[in-house]
């Protein structure tokens, strides 16, 4: 299963794994409006692989079969305030 894989040009972090190089065809027009203009990363064999950086491959792999691509969200930022809070035992209001 060869996957194409693009970065935002508009969000930093975000990728689209497509399963042919160049075709967005499957992929809506409002998401392709907030990607931007994808930039090719790499191109690989995603049935030669048992893991991805920080995405679930079984997920990857389930979305480009039903779906025709996978986008892959940068993890939420931690909100280093609430976290000490938490830890320090402080509520907050």
């Amino acid at each position: 299963m060869l996957t194409a894989v693009y970065k935002s040009s508009k969000k930093a972090d975000t990728y689209l794994y497509v399963e042919k190089r160049d075709d967005f065809t499957k992929v809506p027009e409002p998401l392709m409006n907030m990607f931007g203009r994808p930039q090719f990363v790499m191109m690989f064999n995603l049935a030669k692989r048992d893991k991805l950086g920080t995405a679930d491959i079984a997920l990857v792999k389930e979305k480009l079969s039903s779906e025709g691509f996978y986008l892959q969200l940068p993890p939420p930022e931690e909100n280093l305030l609430d976290q000490f809070k938490t830890e320090n035992g402080v509520s907050s209001d």
